[in-house]
């Protein structure tokens, strides 16, 4: 049941595009302003720093400007008379060059000489008044030349001499209390211990006329002797009152001792004889952006109690290695006075423009709402399947609502159709999509119920295979067809609903099934667009099944191909019968019951149906390629077994010597006891031959030399050797041995003949690495030979029954296996199937068959064939060349093969513990087999688990 959508109160159109229209240009003018204020508060904030730039480069030429001059003027009062001169008179007549360097350098405060002994000689200009006063200078004294001497009686004599703009003299004062000894100064001792360059000193009082400034001093050239400039920065607080931006801005320059220089506060208010520190002048704001300041050279936007500042914190290079900090703090609000008064005029625009446009948008109004009433008719059809409309969301609008409601109705109907178009092309199960389809089909026809029948046509019966919704009226399970008769409104038990039998047939109009429909009697079911909707639905529907029914039945060909196949190579060797049906089962189980786990290692893996089922064939198929591998071959039992035991060959020629021993004690050539010796000598080496032809044991170097010197026997042939030979052997005879020996010829017991060496010639494989007919990535060691029969070269197999060129030929079955997979066309989600089924033999160290893949490419389903191949192959009980391994033996040899990285070690410890080789040893293995098993002894034969892996079993 449809349950109407209750909407809220509802508006005519007319008032919702009057309001819109307000909102929008109430949302315009707030965005513009919202816009243009952050505009400008990035304006102020980049204006700020672009003028902090120049304050800064302003200040750095102003320093720089009375620095220069200063050094200048040390190197040559250095170089000059007066570092020479050794007593005050002398002195006195060199002061010339400190006075002309005053009068060339009038920012300069002081210019002096420190001696060794603690004398001095100082020259300042007298043309401040501040300085006048403070040292009393007479009316019209221009210079001030002060002396420290030191007298032959050992006092020091302290005199200030006043010269006129002239450089005459006016006035000599002796000074007693003028005691000082420029040894003590900083300057002095910083010039002595940096000799080589000029050194300058931290912002001070000086002593005599407490102006700030530094000093520059250096070592003299000419003497042993400091030269010493006084420059004085007089004018930079007035330099910083004068960069202000606005009346509230703090601004600081500090140098890089922390001391502020000058500041647009008084500093002579803090009271001390030494410049303050930041700390010292109450700046909060300044303090605060030198601790926060980061990016030295950026503006930075910072809120202090309440109040937004405008923060810039820049250094200026003055030279000689030091730089100082200029810290400018600009009040926002004062910035962004005009901007507000702006932002102010531009809200009364916007109010002013919105007024405006209000009967405008009434008049839009109303004629919008004219439209959606056309609209809404079309929708009201629409929602009748005839689909010429788009959907609306829900309004307040009173039209708009009524065609919201009719969207609805036909918003359902569409979604439902696109669920059902889905499932009739995605679901692969024809049950599941039967039951999606009809869920989706009632709701997109608007039905109460739906049901589905599929034609068996071997019982000429429809058989009930889904339904959807509550069927009013009973259908059986299974009828034959022709269809049950139709039922009426008036047949219901409600007398409200219809019924609609459709045929369901595919392309080549075969019978696939039938759909049961029932509606509701009401006036969208009766229109004929409903029926042709229907019908096409189950158009649709049946070619779905159709399609899928097809599907399933070429897949259960191909599966019974494989089988087929899979069958046939284990019935072409009776001693490996099984083997391709036991790896399959045992793979697919295991790799079910990975993609089961929900935690470990392999909680994250998952196989999709199409991954599965190619997995599913690469198992049935990973030794398709057995079919070209020979039996004689496949089967050898022994070590000279080709299509038969060559042993009996063997045997006969021990026979021959055995003859030939009897005859030569016929003749006298060998007494009673010699012809026993040769005889039992004769059964002993036949009988080590016998045995190394089982291959049971590992030959070791002394039974292959029994071997060799057993074979050298020899015995007598006389019948040509090349009577009854195919074409094809004497052919090769003829290449190898032209020349027919004369008869008798001797023959060795055991022999390596020539003849016994099949060369490769236009039969060798394309397997090699550097091979250029290698197009698919194989890397394999070819034999010397295709095929080598030589009796000593067979027997001297160390370990089992198969030679070099047997091995290979065996081990060729891969190559087979994936040239073959390879040609076929694979459908999409089947290509790895050829990877599937011809990647088992390959090992994790990269040593593997037969493309030595590295392990990091082997993935997971790679290492699940080669642990099922290898558990399968240690436990066959039908292999003629070794006996069954136990349960244990089998274990253990495969937990060894992890740890040389033949096998994935964290996937057998899965394998262990999940017991899966419990049940096919149940399944598959002799009783005798069956053996204890010490999980924890092979768990401590495993390399440890890597701690990422360890981590993600937690």
């Amino acid at each position: 049941m449809h349950h109407p959508v209750r909407f809220p109160r509802q508006f005519r159109i007319r008032v919702h595009i009057a309001v819109l229209t307000m909102a929008c240009m109430g949302l315009v003018a707030i965005l513009l302003i919202g816009l243009g204020w952050a505009a400008t508060t990035q304006r102020l904030v980049l204006d700020a720093g672009q003028r902090a730039a120049r304050d800064t480069t302003l200040l750095g030429q102003q320093i720089r400007l009375q620095l220069t001059p200063a050094q200048g003027a040390l190197r040559h009062i250095g170089a000059g008379r007066l570092p020479l001169a050794s007593d005050e008179a002398s002195r006195l007549q060199a002061l010339e060059g400190l006075i002309g360097e005053l009068r060339a350098s009038p920012l300069e405060a002081a210019v002096y000489i420190a001696y060794p002994n603690g004398d001095f000689v100082l020259a300042r200009p007298l043309n401040l008044a501040d300085v006048r006063e403070s040292v009393a200078a007479p009316d019209g004294a221009g210079f001030l030349v002060q002396t420290i001497t030191q007298q032959p009686d050992g006092r020091r004599l302290g005199r200030f001499r006043f010269l006129d703009g002239g450089g005459n003299l006016q006035e000599v004062q002796d000074r007693a209390d003028y005691q000082y000894d420029p040894r003590t100064r900083p300057w002095y001792g910083v010039a002595r211990q940096h000799p080589e360059q000029a050194q300058l000193t931290q912002p001070y009082r000086f002593a005599t006329t407490q102006r700030l400034g530094v000093t520059l001093s250096k070592q003299a050239t000419a003497a042993d002797a400091v030269v010493g400039i006084d420059v004085a920065f007089d004018d930079l607080e007035q330099l910083l009152l004068a960069l202000r931006a606005t009346p509230g801005t703090r601004l600081a320059l500090l140098h890089t001792s922390g001391q502020v220089m000058a500041a647009t506060v008084d500093l002579n208010s803090v009271g001390s004889d030494t410049q303050p520190m930041l700390s010292a002048i109450n700046e909060p704001q300044l303090q605060h952006l030198r601790d926060a300041s980061k990016d030295a050279g950026m503006p930075q936007l910072i809120e202090i109690d309440g109040q937004r500042w405008v923060g810039l914190h820049t250094q200026i290079d003055i030279g000689l290695g030091d730089s100082l900090d200029l810290l400018q703090m600009l009040p926002f609000d004062e910035l962004a006075a005009d901007a507000r008064r702006r932002a102010l005029y531009y809200i009364g625009m916007a109010v002013a423009l919105a007024l405006l446009l209000l009967p405008l948008g009434w008049a839009a109004g109303k004629a919008i709402g004219r439209s959606i009433n056309l609209l809404r008719e079309r929708s009201l059809r629409i929602a009748r399947f005839d689909f010429t409309g788009e959907p609306l969301p829900p309004s307040r609008v009173s039209e708009v609502g009524e065609l919201s409601q009719a969207m609805q109705h036909m918003g359902g109907t569409i979604e439902a159709f696109l669920g059902l178009t889905e499932s009739l092309a995605t679901e692969p199960e024809v049950e599941r999509m039967l039951q999606l389809v009809l869920e989706q089909l009632t709701q997109a026809t608007q039905s109460e119920a739906a049901a589905v029948y599929l034609w068996d046509a071997q019982s000429a019966c429809m058989q009930y295979c889904a339904k959807a919704g509550t069927i009013a009226t009973p259908l059986p399970e299974r009828f034959t067809y022709p269809p049950l008769p139709a039922v009426h409104a008036s047949d219901s038990p409600l007398h409200m609903v219809n019924r609609l039998d459709l045929e369901l047939r595919g392309r080549q109009g075969g019978l696939q099934g039938l759909l049961v429909l029932e509606f509701k009697d009401d006036v969208a079911h009766k229109e004929a667009a409903f029926q042709r909707f229907a019908r096409r639905l189950s158009g649709m529907l049946a070619v779905a099944i159709e399609t899928r029914q097809l599907l399933e039945s070429q897949r259960r060909l191909f599966d019974a191909i494989i089988q087929l196949m899979a069958d046939a190579i284990d019935a072409k060797s009776p001693y490996t019968g099984g083997h391709c049906e036991r790896v399959p089962q045992m793979a697919i189980e295991l790799a079910d019951r990975l993609h089961a786990t929900c935690d470990g290692p392999y909680a994250n893996f998952r196989m999709s149906e199409n991954e599965r089922y190619a997995f599913h064939l690469g198992a049935w198929l990973h030794d398709c390629g057995k079919v070209t591998s020979p039996e004689h071959i496949v089967d050898k039992a022994t070590k000279l077994e080709v299509i038969r035991n060559r042993i009996h060959e063997v045997r006969l020629r021990f026979e021959i010597l055995w003859r030939d021993a009897e005859l030569a004690a016929v003749r006298g050539e060998l007494d009673s006891k010699q012809l026993s010796t040769r005889q039992q000598q004769l059964q002993d080496d036949f009988a080590f031959v016998a045995s190394c032809n089982l291959g049971g044991e590992f030959l070791s170097d002394e039974s292959i030399a029994r071997l060799r010197s057993i074979g050298v026997q020899g015995w007598q042939r006389h019948f040509d050797d090349r009577l009854g030979l195919s074409t094809a052997e004497l052919r090769q005879l003829d290449a190898l041995r032209p020349e027919t020996p004369p008869l008798p010829a001797m023959e060795a017991l055991l022999a390596d003949l020539p003849e016994h060496r099949v060369p490769w010639g236009d039969d060798r494989p394309a397997v090699e690495a550097g091979d250029p007919r290698n197009k698919f990535g194989f890397d394999m060691k070819l034999p010397p030979y295709q095929q080598n029969l030589g009796e000593l070269h067979n027997l001297s197999i160390r370990r089992g029954t198969l030679s070099e060129e047997d091995r290979f030929k065996i081990n060729d079955h891969m190559v087979q296996t994936y040239i073959m997979l390879k040609g076929l066309p694979w459908p999409t989600g089947l290509e790895q199937v050829p990877e599937l089924a011809a990647t088992h033999h390959e090992r994790l160290d990269g040593k593997g068959y037969p493309r030595r893949i590295p392990g990091e490419r082997l993935g997971v389903l790679d290492r699940v064939m080669a642990i099922c191949d290898v558990f399968e192959a240690l436990t066959a009980a039908d292999r003629p060349y070794k006996p069954p391994k136990t349960l244990s033996e089998t274990l253990r040899i495969m937990a060894l093969m992890c740890k040389e990285q033949h096998l994935d070690a964290e996937l057998f410890r899965y394998f262990l513990r999940t017991r899966l080789w419990e049940d096919f040893a149940a399944r598959f293995m002799k009783p005798e087999q069956h053996d204890a098993v010490d999980l924890n002894a092979l768990e401590a034969l495993l390399p440890p688990q890597p701690v990422a892996e360890c981590d993600a079993c937690l």
